[in-house]
């Protein structure tokens, strides 16, 4: 029987959701009936995704909060009573020749990246696993990872440390959180129309050389990741654990 993504009676929490991705996950992940808990740092950003949300009927609650601060997101999450899904979304990338790569750069890459990334997940991972009938009613992490964390390219060496740390972290925890019925995925996107990627490819020498490695001719859109990730996030894809849904034009096929 066909499963639809039906999200109702379920609680997900998405970060990075002020912007791009995350912002798009958030309002998939609403649209298909998901009460929606947005973290971002930038207070602005989340009353504009807010009042999406709202005019599609669904529903929201948003907290001011940089990921990389842990006391701070600890928080936060004592005031939600109930998780089953998180978007582990929030990141960045600040591209440089591996010979050139700062020690600066690398810090805040890989502490935003990989060291938020980690926390996030075991602090929404143990208040999952403490609700009861999670077995029966199950749970979902999505890391926000990237093509990147299956393949290498210029200038992105950091990341795609950070990237395939990210993809080693999901099978692991899948292994450990199956147990709990807590299922967990990566999302690997191409280049996604968002507004950190159209600053890179201002640069029209790098835009077209990336374009040429995707066979079908064009870069993601915010639509076609948030739709795979609210796929992961839905009982539709209750046998899908330990694994990536890579959404890259074929990039990583050649």
């Amino acid at each position: 029987m066909f499963k639809k993504i039906i999200l109702k009676g379920k609680t997900a929490l998405v970060t990075g959701a002020g912007k791009g991705l995350g912002k798009a996950c958030a309002i998939a992940l609403a649209e298909a009936g998901a009460k929606v808990i947005i973290i971002s740092r930038t207070k602005s950003d989340l009353e504009k995704v807010d009042k999406i949300i709202k005019k599609t009927k669904g529903s929201s609650k948003s907290f001011v909060c940089d990921v990389t601060d842990l006391n701070s997101f600890k928080t936060i999450l004592k005031r939600i009573k109930k998780l089953d899904i998180l978007v582990n979304n929030a990141g960045t990338n600040r591209p440089e020749h591996f010979t050139r790569a700062k020690r600066e750069n690398m810090d805040y890459l890989t502490n935003l990246n990989m060291k938020a990334v980690f926390n996030v997940a075991q602090l929404c991972a143990q208040k999952m696993v403490k609700i009861k009938n999670r077995k029966k009613i199950g749970g979902s992490i999505i890391h926000m990872s990237s093509q990147l964390g299956k393949v290498g390219c210029e200038g992105r060496s950091i990341y795609n440390m950070n990237k395939f740390g990210v993809e080693g972290l999901a099978r692991g925890m899948a292994y450990e959180l199956a147990k709990y019925n807590i299922r967990v995925n990566t999302v690997c996107p191409t280049f996604v129309e968002t507004p950190m990627v159209k600053a890179f490819f201002k640069n029209k020498k790098f835009k077209n050389k990336m374009l040429k490695n995707i066979p079908l001719g064009r870069i993601a859109t915010e639509s076609d990741v948030a739709t795979a990730v609210a796929f992961l996030a839905a009982d539709s894809s209750a046998m899908i654990t330990g694994t990536s849904l890579v959404v890259d034009g074929g990039w990583t096929a050649q």
